[in-house]
């Protein structure tokens, strides 16, 4: 059997002298070279089938979760002049404190005792409806009576009335009963007459007689007097029954006029007294205007407003205060393609400004300096950077923000979606494709529904 090993042109044949061939043999640096490749091939292949977690990333800065808890500017809600200073930037201050005094520029505010001579004028305008009021009041009893007054007198009217009637009545029997009597007499004067021309009687009865016929003859003409003067009294009772209902007609109206004046007259004191009352409110809250008072706790961040004597107008921003304890939140700003990955509820991690951090956004299982965040609120529209606003809280589950966080710091949000191998990451990221929108467990549900 022939011994390969022992066939060898090299033992034969020196290679010393061929320069060419030498180049061509392996040598021992460029075996390990091939060898270290191969090893880095393989485990880059491996590398490819390791778990990938999508993320997508943005930039952002430290806020307040709570608009009341956020940075705010103190505005001055009346014209006026500084007078002091009661705080210096970087100061501590609690709600209620005063920040600054201030004084009236507006001549109708400077008189020292605006308040109380605004008080008197509400007292004696108030007085005024009270006046006005007890004289419709008055007017009130005084119409009352009149219409008391008004049954009474008719009343009594129309008992006159009646009375003047019944006297008619009663007038004109006796009339009647004078007529009769005028006939008979005048019968009787005629017979005795005639007796006395027979000479049956004596001049003395007939005499007698013929008086007695006068007297009848005056009652009847007395008896129609009565009856006139009767009839005249009841038509004086009906003219009177007339007066009284006009009479009272006029006297109410001019009462009700009066009255109705006096409360023209008392609504408008009333109305006037409730303007000064505004007025004095006015003043009032006004006066407390003058000291410029922090809203609640915080810190002087920045006065804007400097010096003694500037003026400063209704609604000049004087100062900026930065709220104390605030619970700290992160806006961040995702793109419209991204849009549609971030849910409420999303975990992100935070890299924020001035605190070293290793990251691996694709394994944040390694990662070191990062915070963890959760999403709790997305804008329904677009910002003028054509971007939407995400709000991400602390992470309850996670480590606690650094204390020294304060609101404006920037911080480099990683949001976090599925996991895939890493081979898909890079195919996709290639092909400029979105992250996934749907989780894997979805994946595998979907899957089976198909199956």
């Amino acid at each position: 059997m022939l011994n390969i090993s022992s066939n060898k042109i090299q033992e034969s044949i020196p290679f010393s002298g061929s320069k060419s061939l030498v180049m061509t043999l392996p040598l021992k640096e460029n075996q390990r070279r091939v060898r270290l490749l191969t090893g880095i091939l393989i485990s880059a292949f491996i590398m490819l089938f390791l778990p990938w977690t999508q993320n997508i990333r943005s930039k952002g800065y430290v806020t307040a979760l709570r608009p009341d808890q956020r940075p705010q500017t103190i505005h001055s809600i009346i014209a006026g002049r500084i007078e002091n200073w009661y705080v210096a930037e970087g100061d501590y201050v609690a709600k209620g404190d005063t920040i600054l005094r201030i004084s009236e520029v507006k001549d109708e505010y400077f008189d020292s005792l605006l308040l109380p001579r605004t008080q008197m004028q509400v007292d004696a305008k108030a007085s005024s409806a009270r006046s006005y009021g007890d004289k419709v009041s008055a007017l009130n009893d005084q119409i009352r009576a009149l219409r008391r007054n008004n049954i009474l007198r008719i009343q009594q009217t129309e008992n006159r009335l009646r009375m003047a009637e019944l006297k008619v009545q009663s007038d004109s029997i006796e009339l009647v009963q004078a007529k009769v009597n005028f006939d008979i007499g005048k019968y009787q004067l005629e017979r005795a007459e005639n007796l006395f021309d027979e000479g049956l009687r004596s001049l003395t009865d007939f005499e007698t007689r013929k008086l007695k016929f006068q007297e009848v003859q005056a009652k009847l003409i007395s008896s129609e007097n009565k009856l006139l003067s009767s009839k005249n009294e009841l038509i004086s009772a009906r003219i009177d029954l007339d007066a009284i209902d006009n009479d009272f007609k006029d006297k109410l109206a001019k009462a009700e006029s009066e009255m109705y004046t006096a409360m023209s007259s008392q609504f408008d004191a009333e109305a006037s007294t409730t303007k000064l009352e505004n007025q004095y409110s006015n003043y009032e809250r006004r006066t407390g205007y003058r000291h410029i008072l922090a809203p609640q706790d915080g810190y002087i961040a920045k006065a804007i407003q400097v010096g003694i004597g500037e003026t400063i107008k209704e609604g000049d921003p004087i100062v900026n205060i930065v709220p104390a304890n605030a619970e700290l939140a992160v806006e961040m700003y995702v793109q419209p393609v991204d849009l549609p990955l971030v849910k409420v509820g999303n975990k992100v991690r935070f890299i924020f400004d001035g605190w070293p951090a290793i990251v691996f956004s694709g394994w944040p299982q390694i990662s070191n300096g990062t915070f963890g965040g959760v999403v709790i609120a997305i804008d329904q529209f677009a910002g003028p950077n054509n971007q939407y606003r995400v709000l991400v809280m602390e992470d309850p589950e996670e480590d606690a923000w650094p204390d020294l966080l304060r609101i404006g710091s920037g911080a480099d949000g990683i949001a976090l979606f599925n996991d895939v191998p890493v081979w898909y990451e890079i195919w996709r990221q290639l092909n400029g494709f979105p992250a996934d929108y749907y989780t894997q467990e979805q994946k595998d549900q979907a899957a089976s529904s198909k199956k």
